[in-house]
């Protein structure tokens, strides 16, 4: 059981030998630390014995560094700490019942920090086991993420057992069949889907959710709707209970959304495919095991091309990285094929069939980026509101000055449209709308989505300022998802083809 002060006795310690500080409900004695502050001693011994609250939540990425300190300079709570969660407020719930006739609340209430359904208002969408598996994936993310990304951000890389802890706890296999290893949520449907993206990209770190959550989730759908008992088998389990790394490998040097270019060859020679060619941009391809794999089977254009379940161990294939501008935990890798001997019985589904499998994939792809987008916006603004209510200039906080009200509002406009038409788009999926009727309203609303995020990175970089064009501290989330915007707006398709691409698709 932690020890327990009152504010009176941490007032006693105050000086350079003996220095102790309240921080929210708990006691920190900071006698070793000081000399170690990054912004000198003085800092630390300037409010010795006092309660720090606001100036630590103020100037400090809080939730990082109390869950990097507390372990070695955390010796207590406060005696009046039991109804206490921070900042000032007393606890309260944060679990939604969704049906209740009093008003249902979850996370923590920053106006427009959470979509609509968690601050109280009612949908149609959402019922009691959405709201559980909310919650699930908001303790994983706040526990196993949220401390880490920016370590592993600056390190390019992440445990290699997350994927089978995010398994254990229920989150890596929420989207895939019970046959194969998976484990949905009860009653799961296409709002699970939309959650479990959502309230991952809370990290805001697309690197980590790409190359450990998501990479596998564009590679592996291949296999399951087209592909042969004996490559579900072989792949199938392994990499939905996070035991094996899969991936995608579809771009190239020469072919990136025009997939109907693409040079890599697959030519017959007896039971095997011989491979030549070349991958550019494959996101989690230094740690894949498995590729989902485009070649070139047949003639020029759609009609020739193949899908391929290549092994990285195979002779022929080289892996090599590939420095990106964001998403540096991703593992972007550009991969060589030469010659490589792959058995006709990795063909993923028909030869020369591979198109229309490639292009249904997409629209999930597509989805997952407009709400991993959504999302990062509306951490941006998020992010800037808290720091708005804090930040003091010219005698105010920033949230009283009219133009920052202003940008926060043009922000929550478009954040909250984004989020409508994802629900639109998941009640269609719910209802198994053909895919060719959704693909150009999703093309729409990844190109809205990602216009959306660039614009709020933008303007909470402005209501930031000099703290988030630094790495780390308390404008880190919006740092990073700055260098992300690019990516967001290129990958699965750039907003100038998906633009045209929704206009095709609509026969204009």
């Amino acid at each position: 059981m932690s020890k327990r002060f009152s504010r009176a006795e941490v007032a006693r310690h105050d000086s350079e030998t003996d220095c102790w500080v309240i921080i929210d409900d708990s006691v920190y004695d900071l006698t070793s630390f000081a000399k170690f502050h990054p912004g000198g001693r003085r800092v630390i011994l300037a409010v010795a014995g006092q309660d720090v609250s606001e100036q630590f939540h103020a100037l400090h990425n809080s939730v990082r560094l109390l869950h990097k300190y507390n372990p070695r300079l955390r010796i207590g709570k406060l005696v009046d700490s039991d109804n206490y969660s921070g900042k000032g407020k007393k606890q309260q719930s944060s679990v939604a019942v969704v049906g209740e006739e009093e008003k249902s609340e979850f996370g923590a209430m920053v106006p427009f920090g959470d979509p609509y359904w968690y601050q109280g208002y009612r949908s149609p969408y959402y019922n009691e086991s959405h709201a559980r598996f909310r919650a699930k994936v908001r303790a994983f993310v706040d526990k196993e993420l949220m401390p880490h990304v920016h370590t592993w951000d600056e390190q390019g890389t992440y445990p290699p057992d997350l994927h089978e802890r995010a398994y254990k706890a229920g989150i890596y296999g929420a989207i895939w069949p019970r046959e194969f290893g998976g484990t949905p949520p009860e009653q799961f449907d296409a709002f699970h889907d939309l959650i479990l993206v959502d309230e991952l990209s809370r990290c805001a770190a697309g690197g980590v959710l790409w190359a450990c959550f998501f990479s596998f989730g564009i590679a592996l759908p291949p296999v399951l709707s087209v592909g042969s008992d004996f490559l579900k088998s072989k792949v199938a389990r392994d990499v939905i209970t996070g035991k094996k790394i899969m991936s995608l490998a579809v771009t190239e040097p020469y072919a990136g959304s025009d997939v109907a270019g693409l040079k890599t060859t697959a030519v017959r020679q007896g039971d095997h495919y011989i491979v030549n060619g070349a991958k550019k941009f494959i996101t989690s391809g230094t740690k894949a095991q498995y590729f989902t794999t485009a070649v070139r089977t047949g003639g020029a254009g759609t009609r020739g091309i193949s899908l391929l379940l290549i092994d990285r161990d195979l002779p022929g294939v080289t892996i090599r990285r590939q420095k990106t501008q964001g998403w540096w935990i991703s593992g972007t890798a550009y991969i060589t094929l030469e010659d490589v001997k792959v058995p006709v019985t990795h063909l993923i589904g028909e030869e020369n069939q591979g198109w229309k499998a490639i292009m249904f994939n997409f629209n999930h792809e597509r989805f997952v980026l407009a709400a991993m987008s959504n999302r990062y916006a509306r951490v941006c603004m998020e992010e800037a509101i808290a720091y708005a209510r804090k930040r003091k200039t010219f005698g105010k906080r920033l949230a009283d000055h009219q133009a920052i009200r202003h940008k926060v509002a043009e922000m929550a406009r478009r954040v909250e449209a984004t989020h409508a038409l994802l629900e639109q788009i998941a009640y269609q999926m719910k209802c198994n709308l053909p895919q060719p009727r959704q693909s150009a309203i999703i093309a729409l609303a990844k190109v809205q989505a990602t216009k959306t995020m660039e614009f709020c990175a933008r303007e909470a970089s402005q209501i930031f300022g000099g703290n988030c064009y630094v790495r780390g501290g308390i404008g880190e989330k919006v740092e990073r998802l700055y260098r992300e915007v690019r990516v967001n707006a290129i990958g699965g398709g750039s907003e100038e083809i998906l633009l045209d691409l929704a206009m095709k698709m609509s026969k204009l």
